[in-house]
């Protein structure tokens, strides 16, 4: 996984151009899901599958207290 902060994973998101398709709170729960079922992967470095989920575990609550276009006027400079 190359992603490593929450910019990161905003730019993807606006990079992937979904637009009104598939909200930034959508996006972040599938992407956790995909994280934890490779997880159970035994080749994979799990050490990073856990960094990316707790960046989108970040960025969650930080959707819950600011709301989705904040976030992503906050770090989609």
């Amino acid at each position: 996984m190359g992603i490593r902060s929450n910019s990161e994973y905003i730019k993807f998101y606006l990079n992937l151009d979904m637009g009104e398709t598939v909200s930034l709170s959508s996006f972040i729960n599938n992407e956790k899901r995909t994280l934890k079922g490779k997880l159970e992967n035994k080749n994979l470095n799990k050490e990073r599958i856990s960094e990316g989920i707790e960046i989108l575990n970040s960025l969650t609550k930080e959707i819950n207290e600011m709301g989705e276009k904040e976030v992503l006027e906050k770090y989609g400079k």
